[in-house]
């Protein structure tokens, strides 16, 4: 029987439940595999394929989420012989595209800031991948991702939460908001009790060699906007009363509270405070005019407790590494929400998503509207 060896101690594995991990070639889910064998599971891995090279012939590198998956298929291939577990390929191009990509676009032209990660979340990893898996005929009885989170059972309201991981600078609980309750009783977040250190110390304990791999940071690699074949018009940028001060190049490239890329002058820096899509202009002012004490959030989604019928207070992280901040949470109709912030907070955007906290556990979360 095989052993791993974790932290200094060795393990004899039983097989038991059978468990499937989204495989990327990279560190976290590999190592993700790793404790889970250690655990006792029966381990397979899945990776799926989402680049579509037809629609980007000019991309030939992968430095981001979404790129060539050639050299990731290699890797898989060769941590599958390595740690002895059979690997699926899951087709997830067209569904990506209909839920990611054309989601991205459309933002993107209507004057938002799109989060990806949490739709690609939501809809494909934790529920077109496992379903596909089911179609090729193989039975598990959960599924897992390398993510830095935590999922347990509350007794108290029969219910299932999700915490934040324990590592305060890589925790991903953000952008799982959209989860449901059937998804979180499947899933299992093995990373979520660990740091980035530690689970880079099993990978070379292990001697694999993708703990050098250098993780990606964006969605899209180099400039995100090669995927856009049409609806950019460049346009006026503005102050708020009006006045033009320059031209902008497309609405697209343009994101509240940038600074860079402007291309105009003056006394004072000056930011984007606003995107005027139905005129398509941009909107410049001082950073003081970036601070807002409110926000309307929609399409809320609700997982550490029942739809509120009642303000709440809870701590709001408006971007990934935004620090939160007190506010209390209004109930509205139509599945919204009204958070109004103790203080005000830097560049509120649009298309983003606002995420509700109690200490460690993720109340629910929504896109914000304005």
């Amino acid at each position: 029987m095989k052993k791993f060896i974790i932290d200094g101690r060795t393990t004899g594995l039983k097989m038991a439940h059978k468990i499937v991990v989204g495989m990327s070639g990279g560190v976290d889910s590999t190592v993700a595999a790793i404790l889970l064998k250690q655990q006792g599971y029966d381990v397979n891995g899945v990776f799926m394929k989402t680049w579509d090279e037809k629609n980007f012939p000019d991309c030939k590198t992968k430095s981001a989420c979404y790129g060539p998956e050639e050299r990731e298929i290699e890797e898989i291939e060769k941590i599958s012989k390595i740690l002895e577990i059979p690997v699926y390929f899951v087709d997830a191009r067209k569904e990506f595209k209909k839920r990611v990509l054309d989601y991205f676009k459309k933002e993107y032209l209507s004057g938002r800031t799109p989060n990806p990660c949490v739709l690609c979340n939501r809809f494909i990893k934790f529920q077109f991948l496992v379903d596909e898996i089911q179609k090729q005929g193989v039975n598990f009885d959960f599924f897992a991702t390398g993510h830095y989170a935590r999922v347990e059972y509350d007794k108290n309201h029969n219910r299932y939460i999700l915490k934040k991981g324990i590592d305060a600078n890589k925790d991903q609980s953000y952008f799982l908001f959209l989860l449901t309750q059937k998804q979180l009783s499947q899933i299992k977040f093995p990373l979520g009790n660990y740091t980035k250190n530690e689970v880079k110390n099993i990978a070379k304990k292990h001697g694999l060699k993708i703990v050098e791999k250098k993780e990606s940071q964006d969605f899209i690699p180099g400039d995100r906007f090669f995927i856009f074949d049409n609806g950019i018009e460049p346009g006026e940028i503005v102050d708020k009363n009006g006045h033009i001060l320059g031209r902008h190049k497309g609405i697209i490239y343009y994101t509240i509270g940038q600074r860079r890329g402007l291309g105009i002058s003056c006394a004072k820096p000056l930011y984007v405070i606003e995107i005027q899509t139905e005129k398509n202009r941009i909107v410049v002012g001082e950073e003081k005019e970036l601070y807002r004490d409110a926000l309307i959030a929609e399409d809320v989604n609700w997982i550490g407790i029942e739809k509120i019928e009642s303000p709440i207070e809870a701590r709001t992280k408006i971007r990934y590494r935004h620090q939160e901040a007190e506010s209390t949470i209004f109930p509205l109709q139509n599945n919204r929400a009204r958070v109004v912030f103790k203080k005000p907070q830097r560049a509120i955007t649009p298309g983003q998503v606002a995420v509700f906290y109690k200490d460690d556990i993720l109340l629910g979360g929504g896109f914000i509207r304005d």
